[in-house]
């Protein structure tokens, strides 16, 4: 295996592992993945990653960059969700100095990193595939 081709793979692989990691710690008392955020968008977020598994094992160049390219947007597009949600989470409070005190009880963790680097991964390892190169023997 190509070293960029162990990057993608490495990349792919902790996208599968972040979808389980804690994303965010509300109140202090438990901690949610992308299941518990949004149960559909983190089937599609597995979904695609195990794609993007299958179409490097079977040397599919373009698939492995559209599924890291498609991979990093959505977790963009989830880390955008998740600010959002956590800033209006208290919005039904009147008083918007509790509400936005209660709304900073809202902790991020580390399972955006893992998302994040697994999706630069993918994409880094999925750079320079476009040509397929045939090693004759001598």
């Amino acid at each position: 295996m190509l070293p960029r081709s162990f990057l993608s793979f490495a990349g792919f692989v902790a996208i599968i592992a972040g979808t389980f990691c804690p994303l965010l710690r509300p109140l202090h008392l438990f901690n949610w993945n992308i299941y518990d955020l949004n149960k559909p968008y983190g089937i599609i977020v597995l979904v695609i990653a195990i794609a993007g598994l299958i179409a490097l094992i079977a040397k599919a160049n373009g698939i492995v960059k559209a599924t890291a390219w498609t991979s990093f947007v959505l977790m963009v597009l989830l880390l955008i969700a998740a600010i959002m949600k956590v800033n209006t989470a208290f919005s039904f409070i009147p008083f918007k100095g509790i509400s936005a005190s209660l709304s900073r009880l809202i902790k991020f963790k580390w399972g955006w990193w893992v998302l994040f680097l697994g999706a630069i991964a993918a994409i880094v390892g999925s750079k320079g595939r476009d040509k397929n190169v045939q090693y004759q023997k001598l």
